[in-house]
């Protein structure tokens, strides 16, 4: 859970981001129900693959030593996104996978970009397939990245169980960073939370 913003090196990637606590497809792999403003909207997900840097973490760990502000920072400092052969777009996506149990439990947090196919993957770096499958879908409000995605989480782990996104499956989650967070001053994150 990342816990401060990050600036991109000029040039080497359209993104200004972030690092946060704890990529949007073509809407043409989307199947929206429609929620209130204040409730999370639940969509079909399409399968797909991320390629990334992968950490093994918990949330109590991410208070006192952050793994994916590390995570991040490398990510950024090294410009691993523009080294992911058959990029999907430009999005940054971070997904939460491998959960031990909970919120409370390790999971594996991968790091990286849609990919359209996976033909070499770079040194360091992992495949992760995010499941196809029902997500609810919480957008964040406009703000500074760290806060956006810190209340955003709060909200999730807050959304009772019989509300969209309670019921969680804890299998994969993710969130996604695109042209809304170029901005880390001014930006809106999605985060997507795999539901039974």
């Amino acid at each position: 859970m990342p816990n401060r913003a990050l600036r991109v090196r000029e040039g080497s990637t359209p993104i200004l981001l972030v690092c946060a606590l704890l990529a949007c497809l073509p809407a043409a792999n989307r199947q929206t129900t429609p929620a209130s403003e204040t409730e999370a909207k639940v969509e079909q997900q399409d399968a797909f693959t991320v390629v990334g840097i992968a950490v093994r973490t918990t949330n109590a760990n991410e208070a006192t030593d952050s793994r994916i502000g590390k995570a991040w920072a490398r990510l950024m400092q090294e410009n691993l996104l523009a080294t992911i052969p058959n990029r999907a777009d430009h999005r940054t996506v971070a997904v939460y996978t491998d959960y031990a149990s909970d919120k409370d439990g390790e999971y594996t947090y991968v790091l990286g970009a849609r990919v359209t196919k996976v033909e070499q993957v770079p040194a360091g770096m992992t495949v992760k397939q995010v499941a196809a499958g029902r997500y609810a879908v919480f957008t964040s409000e406009r703000g500074p990245v760290q806060q956006v995605v810190v209340a955003t989480w709060r909200r999730i782990w807050g959304t009772p169980k019989d509300a969209p996104g309670g019921d969680r499956a804890y299998k994969t989650d993710f969130e996604l960073y695109d042209q809304r967070a170029q901005d880390p001053a001014a930006a809106v994150v999605e985060i997507h939370i795999g539901i039974r």
